[in-house]
């Protein structure tokens, strides 16, 4: 793990960057119907520290204020500018047109959980290159698009795997399928978190040989998708060994450079190319999950296989694999395609992951393998607490409203910002502890909460031995790791 704090994160800003954090703070928060710092105000004006305007110059202000239809949208509120290719900036207006703004509020302290709340800004800062108007429109639609669209926390990670056993046996079709599908990607262990590569990132490995398209419903691989990520979020704690402190530096683990994931293409075939969740997993971090993507490792593509018993159908084979990666190349941002890397064998893998990191179904020498452990009966029995959760959410209220006062005085206060900045510090430590206090009674258990990799208080777990001999009984008896599809082999598990 490295010993520094990257540049743009809390802790290690420039004196421009913390003025452009301020700024992106002060339109959230009237955004969000804070009291305190009047109405949205003319960012430009804040920018140059422009006296007092006459008439005429308010009234140009008002045309040009932060939350004005911006320089590169169309007049239905469209972006023609070229770095929008998901339409946020539209959205954001019909978000601010038509959404109660405590209901915004209540979004963005939700996707905050865990995070450091400055952390979580200086995402969608570095994002979209520390414009405050384009990060502010990216974190407004990504705030809509988690409550309105998915629906991360009042379903995906709410009910989770517990109610996806249940939903699994219901008399209705369309319900039954989903959850039978959700299950059947967690059983087969496509994707699965586990580990830290060379930066201290988790790492997530995907099984593209256990992908077949068609196999399971679209609304069930995107599901599958932001449950993944989301659970990843969890694992991006403060080191287990480090004493709690209001130093930035305990906040190290949360600010590195977002996750790792390895797709295993080992035995890739046509029957694995699906273009649809490609192009969603590639949304979710490109508009959702601004700088969440530490490195992507492509291991054992098979156009670059050195030893091959068949030369001319792997040439035919890697012309097309070449001709993917050129397509889905196409799709991605620069700055997310610069972080996708190929590796052959297990000494590229090296590059990026310690051999005793590296899981031995590639070829390291950590033991680990995936086994899905069932939902059991009562593992999520806190989620029925409704006074304690109450008793925790208004907690969690009173500091949130405390740290939003706090931050006020930290933005208009340029005398005492240090000693600001040490509260608000300590303030987030009471919210990233509070969450774990509260999480139980928020969230349904997963697989990463009974196998030991995520604890209590949420202590991340990555390598040593679990307890899992006290397991509780399943709510459903797995068969291996779930019942096989149709058209995978017992030896596409492992």
């Amino acid at each position: 793990m490295t010993d520094s704090i990257l540049p743009g994160r809390p802790g290690n800003l420039t004196a421009d960057q913390e003025a452009k954090l301020r700024e992106l703070w002060k339109v959230s928060l009237q955004v969000f119907g804070v009291k305190g710092l009047g109405k949205p105000q003319d960012l430009e004006d804040e920018q140059t520290g422009s006296g007092a305007a006459t008439p005429d110059k308010k009234a140009k202000k008002k045309k040009h204020g932060m939350f004005r239809r911006h320089k590169d949208e169309d007049d239905d509120g469209a972006s023609t500018d070229q770095e929008d290719k998901y339409g946020q900036s539209k959205e954001f207006q019909q978000v601010l047109a038509t959404e109660n703004p405590e209901n915004l509020r209540r979004a963005f302290w939700s996707m905050v959980k865990h995070d450091h709340p400055d952390g979580l800004l200086l995402r969608f800062l570095r994002a979209r290159k520390w414009d405050v108007h384009n990060a502010l429109v990216m974190l407004i639609a990504t705030m809509n698009w988690r409550m309105k669209d998915v629906h991360v926390d009042d379903d995906v990670m709410k009910n989770g795997e517990g109610q996806a056993v249940m939903d699994s046996t219901s008399t209705k079709a369309t319900v039954k399928k989903e959850a039978q599908d959700f299950l059947a990607q967690l059983r087969l262990g496509k994707s699965f978190l586990h580990g830290t590569d060379k930066q201290g990132r988790p790492m997530c490995f995907v099984r593209v040989r256990l992908h077949k398209q068609g196999e399971q419903s679209e609304p069930s691989l995107e599901r599958y998708t932001v449950y993944t990520i989301e659970t990843a979020r969890l694992l991006l704690a403060p080191p287990i060994d480090t004493a709690v402190s209001s130093s930035p530096n305990v906040w190290h683990a949360l600010l590195i450079s977002g996750q790792a994931i390895v797709f295993d293409m080992t035995s890739f075939s046509m029957a694995n190319m699906d273009y649809s969740p490609v192009k969603f997993m590639i949304k979710c971090f490109e508009a959702n999950y601004p700088e969440s993507l530490g490195v992507v490792l492509v291991h054992k593509s098979p156009w670059i296989f050195q030893s091959i018993s068949n030369p001319s159908s792997l040439q035919d084979l890697g012309l097309i694999v070449i001709g993917i990666w050129k397509i889905i190349k196409g799709w991605l941002d620069p700055v997310v395609a610069s972080k996708v890397h190929f590796t052959q064998n297990l000494a590229e893998l090296e590059q990026f992951i310690d051999k005793s990191h590296i899981i031995k179904e590639l070829g390291g020498d950590d033991p680990w393998e995936y086994h899905y452990i069932e939902p059991s009966a009562g593992e999520n029995e806190k989620m029925s607490d409704e006074n304690t959760r109450q008793r925790l959410l208004d907690e969690r209220a009173s500091t949130m409203k405390e740290y939003e006062s706090t931050t006020q005085e930290w933005i208009t206060d340029s005398e005492n910002r240090t000693g600001l900045q040490q509260k608000r510090n300590d303030l987030a430590e009471l919210l990233r502890s509070g969450y774990w206090q509260l999480d139980p009674y928020l969230r349904n258990r997963s697989i990463y909460d009974r196998s030991g990799l995520i604890r209590e208080g949420g202590v991340i777990q990555y390598y040593g031995k679990s307890e899992t001999e006290n397991t509780p009984k399943p709510l459903a008896a797995p068969s291996h790791n779930g019942p096989l599809p149709a058209e995978h082999k017992a030896d596409d598990l492992d």
